[in-house]
């Protein structure tokens, strides 16, 4: 600020030498004095389009910041910002993954403290609850943008063709099996995690505990993943999804997959050209054991976070980006429901009045927020090497190279040795 405030008076001494130069007339220079900061993020063409156009108008309403970007697909940005944490040198504002809050910054320090920067950053349009996803150590170093949860996806139009109702329990899919399966169409599929996610819910309605704890240690013991195994076993066999590693996108637009698990915010990547078809996708409950309320087991998380870096020289300025980032109505203009039902409550207002809060993507944001029983994730959770591990027990059983129990119990002694387990 004393920078920005020195150039400012030599810009304005600089005019006053210049009054009366050659002439009568005052000669005035209208000097800006610029600071730049930088902001990253991920995604596919589309949102990188709208995030520039939407930065072009930041720049216009703030002319004495500059913004740089910088912008990749996920996997190379998750492989830069790692570098980035690392060395010090991320940007001054950036989009975060959840689960590198736990990574980054386990006690807080990781990231800039957003409260610090209330005055400028409107952090009342989120609720305290939602603001909890961004806290580490006392430290408020993210603020989410949007929430996700894996939801049930069906196609009403295929369940309509043979007259069968919205499922609403697991016996549900299997009923609906018996009935489709003869024509190759399976009632629900998902992709790796997805269905990993699926199988964990199941297994949290079996036994009634959470798969981590509060001290971030496995709860379950092998005859939990054992009833995982032969349930993810059954849906196979039976046809109610097929193999994890033989699931296609596509069998989605050709009519394969009459439901399909998906995140929220990927309801229009799912069903996009389905719906355009002229077909009816609906969000559906969350399949549950019979007598138990939907969304137990199931959990939900900050699709995407915006975070200040701990190393910016430009807190303030960076506070007004992250700012209009969040809660302004030009970049909810831009933005729309592309990252997921904004939960600023200025940015859903705008697009309420606008007449965008509509669509599969809105239904399912509103099936997830208003469901009690679902739990706040654990990022954990997601850890690929879980799943992957997971598979290879299942797989063994599947096909026959050990019993289920068996295949637990190899999987829960590899958990041992990777994982805190709860005693």
């Amino acid at each position: 600020m004393k920078k920005r405030f020195l150039a400012t008076i030599s810009a304005f001494c600089f005019a006053l030498t210049l009054t009366g130069c050659g002439n009568d007339k005052n000669v005035v220079v209208d000097q800006t004095v610029q600071t730049e900061i930088t902001l990253s993020w991920w995604g596919n063409d589309t949102r990188s389009e709208y995030t520039l156009a939407a930065i072009e108008e930041f720049e216009k309403l703030h002319p004495d910041i500059k913004v740089k970007c910088s912008y990749s697909e996920w996997s190379g940005y998750e492989a830069r910002n790692q570098v980035r944490m690392i060395s010090g040198t991320e940007t001054d504002v950036m989009q975060i993954n959840v689960g590198w809050l736990d990574q980054y910054s386990p006690d807080g320090e990781g990231y800039y403290d957003i409260s610090a920067l209330a005055d400028t950053v409107d952090l009342s349009n989120f609720s305290e609850d939602v603001l909890e996803y961004g806290m580490r150590g006392g430290k408020l170093n993210a603020v989410p943008i949007a929430m996700n949860a894996e939801t049930m996806y069906i196609n009403k139009s295929i369940y309509d063709k043979y007259g069968i109702d919205i499922p609403k329990t697991w016996d549900d899919l299997f009923e609906a099996a018996k009935v489709m399966s003869p024509d190759g169409i399976y009632p629900m599929a998902g992709a790796d995690k997805s269905m990993w996610l699926t199988l964990v819910a199941y297994g949290e309605q079996l036994s009634g505990k959470h798969f981590y704890n509060e001290n971030n240690e496995i709860t379950f013991n092998a005859k939990d993943f054992q009833n995982m195994i032969e349930f993810y076993g059954k849906m196979v066999n039976e046809k109610v999804i097929p193999l994890i590693e033989d699931y296609q996108k596509f069998n989605m637009e050709n009519g394969k997959y009459a439901g399909s698990i998906g995140w929220v915010s990927d309801a229009l990547n799912f069903y996009k050209n389905v719906i355009a078809d002229g077909q009816e996708v609906v969000a559906a409950d969350y399949p549950v054991i019979e007598g138990l309320p939907s969304g137990t087991g199931w959990y939900a998380k900050p699709a995407t976070l915006y975070a200040i870096s701990k190393n910016t020289e430009h807190p303030q300025e960076a506070a007004i980006l992250l700012d209009y980032m969040l809660n302004s109505r030009e970049m909810a203009k831009y933005q729309g429901i592309e990252k997921g039902i904004p939960i600023s409550t200025s940015a859903r207002n705008y697009l309420d009045e606008i007449g965008k809060l509509s669509g599969l993507q809105y239904e399912a944001s509103l099936v997830m927020e208003n469901n009690e029983y679902i739990s706040s994730m654990n990022s954990l959770i997601e850890n690929s090497a879980l799943f992957n591990d997971f598979i290879d027990a299942s797989n063994l059983y599947l096909f026959n190279k050990a019993t289920s129990k068996e295949a637990a119990e190899q999987l829960y002694e590899k958990y041992c040795e990777s994982y805190d387990m709860a005693k």
